[in-house]
C-alpha cells in the first residue's frame, strides 16, 4: 500500500542545518534501532530543515521519534504539547532511560518540583519539555518561547484541534497564538487518527506554512479485529482472560463505575486488574500505571473518555467492554495493542443498548452542530460493528485509505463469514414504509418511528400524524423491532436508504432504493449477530433496557405514593424489567408481562404503556435475547462443543451466581454460596492460583461467614426452581452426564454442578449415583471426616485433587445434613 500525501510539498533541497551527529548514529546510540520505520527519516529531515510538518502515523508507528531525534541532533529546546499527563510521564521516563534530558510540567507536580524544573530550563539542562496546551498558553509560560532557545514546537494528538476529530479540545485552538508570538518557530503536528477533513483542519487552524504532510498506512497487520454480541460481558471477558494468563491488556469501559466494578470482580476471580480513570487521585493513577508497565498488573480497566497514554509495547489485547463514540477513538484505543509488532487481539463487545447510551450523550450536547457531527460519527461506528464485510477494510476506508483486498485474513468476518438470508421482502417492506410515511406527511422521520409504524406501535406521534392508518402500519410483524433496526442499518450501509443528521436524524429512500422498489431483485443480507437465548430465573440476570427500567420505576413510585402503598404492590421489579425487555406497546402484549392481570391492566396499563411509547420515540429498542418455554430434554448424543470466534463463545461462567443470587440469599449462608461456585478453587492450578492463595483468600473471608451447621440443620423445603435449573435437571434425570449437559447448553461444568446443587437444596429428588462409584463415595466420606464439611479445599487436597469441586459440593449437600 503506497504512502500518500494529502498536501504536495516541493522537492527543493533542504537548507543547511547544524547537525551534530549523523541521524543513523543518533538512532542507534539513543534508541537502539538500526533503521528507521517508514517515513520517519523523511519527516525528521524536513523538521531539521525548519519546515512545518504534519505527520499521520499509526499508533506504534514511531511518531514520537520524529521530534525526539531532531531534539538531539541540534541545540535548543523542543516543546511538546500533549493532552495526556500519563503519556508525558511515560515518554519522559523512557527518554531519561535512554540518556536524553527531558522533563514535563503539569498538575501532577508540587510547586517545589515545578520550580526546580524551571530552574533547569533556565540553565539549559533539558532538550525536551512536555506540557499540556492549557498550561503552555498561560501568560507566564508563554515567556518560555522568548527566554529559552526554543527551536521546535511539536503538537501531539493534533486531531484535538478539529471539531471533526474524535477528541475535540477547545484549548488546542489557542495554539495558533504561538504562531503570532514567534512567527519563525517551526511546528510539527502529529496524530494517529485523522480523516481527510481533520487533516485539513490541522493545517488551516494552526496556520501551517507550506507544510510537508505525510500519511502512512493506517493498517496494523499484526492486529486481529473481532466484534462479539454483548450477551454476558463479564463472563465473556473472564473466559478470554483465563486462556491468556500470561498476557496483559487494556479493557475500555464507558463509565468510571464500570471500570471499578469490573476490576474488582476480576480480582475476585484471581486476575490482577486495576481501574484507571480521571476520578482517581494522581497518586492512584500513577501507581496503577506503573504496576501495569512493570507487568505486575495483567489488566487495566480504563474509561473510554479518559485518555490513557501508556506507551507499553507488549499489550497483547484491547477489549472494548462498551461501544466507543466513533471510529477514531476505536482506532486509537485498539492501537495500544501490539506496538511491538507481535500478534495482538482487538475485541469489541457490541449491543444495541450501547448505541442507545451513546445517543443519549449526544442528545445532551448543547450545540446542535456538535450533535450532528457526533451522530454521523456514531453511525460510522455502528456500521463497523454491524458490517458483514472485512472490518480492517471498513476501518481503513474510513480514514481515506484505498484497500484492494476484500479479505484481510485477520478479522472475524474474513475468518468466519456470517450467514445470509433472503431479505428481498423485508427490504421492500422497509423502503415502502419510508416512502409512504414521507409521501403522506410531507416530511421525513427517523428510524425509530419507521420501526414503530412497521410493528404497529401505538405511540402519540403515530396517532397524531395518522400513520396508524397507513397500509404499512403493522406490516412488519414478521420481525422484532431490533431485527428491523439491524436490517435498516444494513440498507443504509448498502445505499438503499440515506440517514441524514441535518438538523435531525431522518431516513430517506435513495435513487438506488427507488430503483429496487420499481424492479425488485433478490437481495441477500447478513443475519444480525445473535446470541444464545437464555431465560434468567432471577431479577439480577434478566437483561433489560436500564434507561426504560428507570423511567418505569419512577412512574411506579409516583403511583405508589399516590395510593400510599409499597411500590411492589403496583408491580414487582421482575415485571418492570420484563417490560423494559419486551417493550409492550398494546394491551395484548402488556398482558403477557408477569404479574399483569385484567385489573392491573385497566388500572395501570395505560400509564405504563404511555411511558414505554415515549421511550421508544426517543430511543431505539435494545436487542435482548428472550427464551421461549422450555421443552423436555432432547437426546444429546456424542456432540462436540460448537465454537464461535475462538474464546468469545458467549461463555456463561457466572451464570450459576447470577441466576440464583436473589433466591439463595435468604436460604444459603455466605460460606455455602461461596463454596458452591468456588471460582477461586476451580481455577487452582489452571490459572496459576495455588492452594495457598486460595486458603489465604478464604481465611480473609472467615469472619464474614455463618457456621455451616446453621445451613445443614435447616429443614429441607421445596421452592420453585428457575427454568435454566429445571432444564439441567431434566437432562440429568434423563441420564446425561454433567459434561454432556454443559456441552449442549454452552455452559461450564461448574455451572451444571451448581444447578444440581440448587435442585437438591430445593427438595428435588436427585439420584447422584451416576456421579461416583460406591468406593469413591467412601473415599469422600473419609476425607470430610478428617477435614470437616467446612473445608472443601482441604478435602480436595486430601483426595489428591482427583475429584471435581462440583462432586465434593454435591456430596456435602447430601451427606452434610445427616
Amino acid at each position: 500500500m503506497k504512502n500518500t500525501q494529502f498536501h504536495q510539498h516541493t522537492n527543493s533541497p533542504h537548507p543547511q542545518t547544524s547537525i551534530h551527529h549523523p541521524l543513523h548514529s543518533l538512532l542507534k546510540e539513543h534508541f537502539g534501532f538500526t533503521a528507521f520505520r517508514p517515513l520517519q527519516e523523511e519527516i525528521i529531515r524536513d523538521v531539521l530543515a525548519e519546515r512545518d510538518v504534519v505527520a499521520l502515523l499509526p499508533t506504534g508507528g514511531g511518531k514520537s521519534l520524529c521530534f525526539q531525534l531532531p531534539a538531539l541532533a541540534r541545540s535548543g529546546l523542543t516543546i511538546v504539547v500533549s493532552p495526556l499527563i500519563a503519556l508525558m510521564k511515560d515518554q519522559v521516563d523512557g527518554l531519561r532511560a535512554n540518556g536524553i534530558a527531558a522533563t514535563f510540567l503539569n498538575s501532577s507536580l508540587t510547586a517545589q518540583e515545578s520550580q526546580a524544573r524551571l530552574r533547569g530550563l533556565h540553565q539549559g539542562d533539558y532538550r525536551l519539555l512536555y506540557m499540556a496546551p492549557e498550561r503552555l498558553m498561560l501568560p507566564g509560560y508563554l515567556s518560555l518561547l522568548r527566554n529559552f532557545q526554543v527551536n521546535l514546537l511539536a503538537i501531539d494528538e493534533a486531531h484535538c484541534i478539529s471539531e471533526w476529530g474524535h477528541d475535540f479540545r477547545p484549548e488546542y485552538r489557542r495554539l495558533v497564538e504561538l504562531r503570532d508570538q514567534v512567527p519563525t518557530l517551526p511546528i510539527i503536528a502529529l496524530t494517529a487518527t485523522a480523516t481527510e477533513r481533520v487533516q485539513k483542519d490541522i493545517v488551516t487552524l494552526l496556520r501551517l506554512r507550506d507544510p510537508a504532510c505525510y500519511v502512512a498506512s493506517f493498517n496494523r497487520p499484526n492486529l486481529t479485529y473481532q466484534v462479539q454480541p454483548k450477551d454476558n460481558p463479564f463472563g465473556q471477558v473472564l473466559a478470554f482472560l483465563r486462556k491468556r494468563p500470561k498476557d496483559c491488556g487494556i479493557l475500555y469501559c464507558q463509565s468510571r463505575k464500570t471500570t471499578e466494578s469490573v476490576a474488582e470482580r476480576l480480582q475476585h476471580y484471581g486476575i490482577n486488574a486495576q481501574a484507571y480513570h480521571a476520578g482517581l487521585s494522581a497518586e492512584e493513577r500513577t501507581r496503577h500505571q506503573e504496576l501495569f508497565l512493570r507487568d505486575e498488573t495483567q489488566v487495566i480497566c480504563a474509561t473510554i473518555a479518559f485518555g490513557m497514554g501508556i506507551n507499553k509495547p507488549n499489550v497483547r489485547f484491547v477489549i472494548h467492554y462498551d461501544l466507543p463514540k466513533n471510529l477514531e477513538s476505536y482506532y486509537q484505543e485498539t492501537g495500544r495493542a501490539g506496538r511491538d509488532g507481535l500478534p495482538s487481539e482487538c475485541v469489541l463487545l457490541f449491543s444495541a443498548g450501547d448505541t442507545v447510551k451513546q445517543q443519549r450523550f449526544i442528545n445532551e450536547k448543547p450545540n446542535l452542530q456538535e450533535q450532528q457531527i457526533a451522530n454521523r460519527q456514531l453511525q460510522e461506528m455502528v456500521h463497523y460493528a454491524e458490517c458483514a464485510t472485512c472490518r480492517r477494510r471498513t476501518l481503513l476506508q474510513y480514514f481515506g485509505e484505498h484497500v484492494e483486498s476484500e479479505n484481510c485474513g485477520g478479522c472475524d468476518n474474513c475468518l468466519t463469514p456470517r450467514d445470509t438470508f433472503d431479505a428481498t421482502e423485508a427490504t421492500q417492506t422497509v423502503l415502502s414504509c419510508v416512502e409512504e410515511v414521507c409521501g403522506t406527511s410531507g416530511f421525513s422521520v427517523g428510524l425509530n418511528h419507521i420501526i414503530g409504524v412497521l410493528t404497529g406501535a401505538n405511540t402519540e406521534k403515530i396517532r397524531r400524524w395518522g400513520h396508524d392508518r397507513l397500509t404499512s402500519y403493522g406490516k412488519g410483524t414478521a420481525h422484532r423491532r431490533p431485527e428491523w433496526a439491524s436490517i435498516s442499518r444494513e440498507l443504509i450501509r448498502l445505499g438503499y436508504l440515506h440517514q441524514t443528521a441535518d438538523p435531525f436524524t431522518v431516513l430517506e429512500v435513495t435513487d438506488q432504493g427507488q430503483h429496487f422498489l420499481q424492479e425488485p431483485k433478490t437481495l441477500m443480507l447478513t443475519k444480525p449477530m445473535s446470541t444464545p437465548e437464555r431465560n434468567p430465573s432471577s431479577v439480577e440476570d434478566l437483561g433489560h433496557d436500564e434507561m426504560l427500567f428507570t423511567r418505569l420505576r419512577q412512574l411506579r413510585k409516583t403511583l405508589a405514593d399516590e395510593a400510599d402503598v409499597p411500590a411492589y404492590v403496583i408491580f414487582s421489579d421482575v415485571a418492570l424489567r420484563q417490560m423494559a425487555r419486551d417493550y409492550p406497546t398494546n394491551e395484548q402484549e402488556f398482558l403477557q408481562i408477569s404479574g399483569v392481570g385484567n385489573r392491573k391492566l385497566q388500572e395501570f396499563g395505560p400509564k405504563f404503556l404511555a411511558v414505554i411509547a415515549r421511550h421508544l420515540e426517543d430511543y431505539a429498542p435494545l436487542t435482548i435475547p428472550k427464551e421461549s418455554n422450555l421443552s423436555p430434554a432432547p437426546s444429546l448424543g456424542n456432540q462436540t462443543p460448537a465454537t464461535n470466534q475462538k474464546d468469545f463463545k458467549n461463555q456463561h461462567d457466572l451464570e450459576g451466581d447470577e441466576e440464583t443470587a436473589s433466591s439463595e440469599r435468604s436460604t444459603i449462608s455466605p460460606a455455602q454460596s461461596h463454596g458452591r461456585q468456588d471460582p477461586l478453587s476451580h481455577g487452582q492450578g489452571r490459572r496459576g492460583i495455588g492452594a495457598r492463595r486460595v486458603r489465604e483468600v478464604r481465611e480473609d473471608d472467615q469472619d464474614q461467614r455463618t457456621p455451616l451447621a446453621d445451613f445443614f440443620n435447616r429443614p429441607a423445603r421445596k421452592r420453585p426452581l428457575g427454568d435454566t435449573v429445571n432444564q439441567t435437571l431434566r437432562y440429568f434425570l434423563a441420564g446425561h452426564s454433567v459434561e454432556q449437559i454443559a456441552r449442549e447448553r454452552g455452559l461450564v461444568t461448574s455451572t451444571i454442578y451448581g444447578h444440581l446443587e440448587q435442585a437438591i437444596q430445593a427438595g428435588e429428588p436427585v439420584d447422584l449415583s451416576q456421579l461416583w462409584t460406591p468406593e469413591q463415595e467412601l473415599e469422600m466420606a473419609a476425607a470430610f471426616e478428617k477435614t470437616g464439611f467446612g473445608n472443601l479445599t482441604g478435602a480436595k487436597e486430601l483426595l489428591g485433587n482427583l475429584y471435581d469441586y462440583g462432586q465434593l459440593r454435591l456430596y456435602r449437600v447430601v451427606h452434610g445434613k445427616s
